[in-house]
């Protein structure tokens, strides 16, 4: 019997230490259960924050989205409105050319008028002028014409004067006494 004495204390040895193992096996199994739950909720923390943020980032996209075609169209009219003003300015600047150039024409036309005038005015006096100068050069041809007839006439009366004297003398010359005629 001690042999099976010596069994029983073994066998409850055994079976103490059985239940301290298991024991042990299940506070760690325990702590493990734990540890797990606790990564688990760790995890799964993890992930619905990461599944916050990602329905945050889906929402905020989802709004720049629709906020998309309003920001274009607001761009668009932006550019649209520029563009008009830019027409608007291109065309005020286009007319106002145009006015300056009418102007510049008016004036052209106006100093071109001017000088037409003033060259027929020119022109008319330089007929004047000349007509002027021909009376003159006519009626100084005739006092010339004139005086040179005066002269001429002059002239033939004094040779004729001369030629009396001159035949004078002669007939004086030759009646006169003492003198020889030679």
């Amino acid at each position: 019997m001690v042999a099976a004495t010596e069994s029983v204390p073994v066998g409850h040895a055994e079976a103490r230490d059985l239940q301290r193992m298991i024991f042990a096996l299940r506070e760690e199994l325990e702590r493990a259960r734990e540890d797990t739950a606790k990564e688990v909720r760790q995890a799964l923390s993890g992930a619905n924050a990461e599944i916050a943020q990602l329905k945050a980032t889906i929402t905020a996209l989802r709004d720049e989205l629709q906020e998309w075609p309003l920001r274009r169209d607001e761009a668009a009219r932006l550019v649209q409105a520029g563009n008009l003003d830019e027409i608007k300015q291109l065309k005020a600047t286009l007319a106002a050319l145009r006015d300056a150039l009418e102007e510049a024409r008016l004036a052209q036309d106006t100093a071109v008028r001017a000088a037409i005038i003033a060259a027929q005015d020119e022109i008319a006096q330089l007929r004047a002028t000349a007509t002027a100068l021909r009376e003159t050069l006519e009626v100084a041809n005739f006092s010339k014409e004139d005086a040179i007839a005066q002269a001429r006439a002059q002239d033939h009366a004094e040779i004729r004067q001369l030629q009396a004297t001159v035949s004078a003398l002669r007939a004086q010359l030759q009646a006169a006494p003492g003198k020889e005629a030679k």
